[in-house]
């Protein structure tokens, strides 16, 4: 709230740094990801040599076995179809139970992801968002406009993330078959080879902008005894939904996993595509402002 003061600022300042929420971005973007991922990448032994790391494999171990996540690989064997690469897995075919027990998983994960898009859209189209108590003016057809334009954003983000490395790997003659493809393809590996990490800063810079707006438009604003819980559900899981996982769950499946197994499946389609152009020049322009430089320090 600009009314509030902290250290003396002038309104203007703390609406971009606290309403917009720029300081928390570079904070998050600087200190929780691009210094560990640096430090990780130089020092791999290391990083992973304490219990933390291992207590944070567990943890992803036993969220994957729950199965809350399994549509994703639905949609992995879908595009595997599609783009005719078979799918490689050092595990032996599933069979009985365990073929049962994972499909069962996967139909679990599709109903929850499912669920969650509806809470969402209910929430958005009758003004139940955080975004509505924030930004009251936004009409909600334009909130749910936005939420899935911004989640389009970091998909497209992560998927360019995969492409680019794929295609690094290739002759230089066949990373790009497109006026597109070339341009990004010149930018992205001319030069003194620094235009690559400084994609991966302005990318991680813009992910972390997104995905703050897509929290703020997910977020639900319901007080659990009103009356006014989505689909009427009990206060108990009302209160639970307020905990914001429906939208981690939408976000990490439509707007992370998605993207990552269509950029592995077909890279050279996000190299020659327009957008992947556009998203690229914005992520070097994002890099040269110096707001995430820290990072290469």
């Amino acid at each position: 709230d600009p009314t509030v003061d902290v250290l003396g600022l002038p309104d203007g300042v703390k609406f971009v740094f606290l309403d917009i929420g720029l300081g928390m971005i570079v904070f998050t973007c600087i200190v929780g990801q691009l210094t560990t991922q640096v430090n990780a990448s130089h020092c791999m032994i290391d990083f992973i040599n304490n219990y933390f790391a291992l207590f944070t494999l567990y943890t992803a171990m036993v969220i994957e076995f729950s199965g809350v996540m399994h549509a994703s690989y639905l949609i992995q064997n879908i595009l595997g179809a599609v783009s005719g690469k078979p799918i490689k897995s050092n595990e032996e075919p599933r069979s009985g139970f365990a073929l049962i027990f994972f499909w069962g998983r996967v139909l679990m994960s599709l109903a929850i992801l499912g669920f969650c898009l509806a809470v969402t859209l209910s929430a958005l189209f009758n003004g139940q968002t955080m975004v509505s108590v924030k930004y009251p003016n936004i009409p909600n057809g334009v909130s749910v406009f936005l939420f899935f334009f911004f989640m389009a954003v970091v998909g497209m983000l992560e998927g360019m993330q995969i492409a680019f490395f794929a295609v690094a790997k290739l002759p230089a003659e066949e990373r790009g078959t497109s006026f597109f493809g070339k341009k990004t393809c010149d930018i992205l590996f001319s030069g003194n080879g620094k235009n690559l990490p400084g994609f991966m800063i302005g990318r991680q810079l813009t992910v972390v902008f997104s995905f703050f707006l897509v929290a703020s438009i997910t977020g639900l604003n319901i007080t659990p005894g009103e009356g006014n819980n989505v689909f009427g559900i009990s206060d108990g899981a009302q209160s639970f939904l307020n905990y914001g996982f429906h939208g981690a769950v939408i976000t990490t499946i439509l707007a992370s996993i998605t993207w990552q197994l269509a950029a592995s499946a077909f890279p050279l389609a996000f190299l020659n595509n327009p957008v992947t152009f556009i998203l690229l020049c914005i992520a070097l322009f994002l890099e040269w402002t110096g707001l995430c430089a820290g990072a290469w320090v």
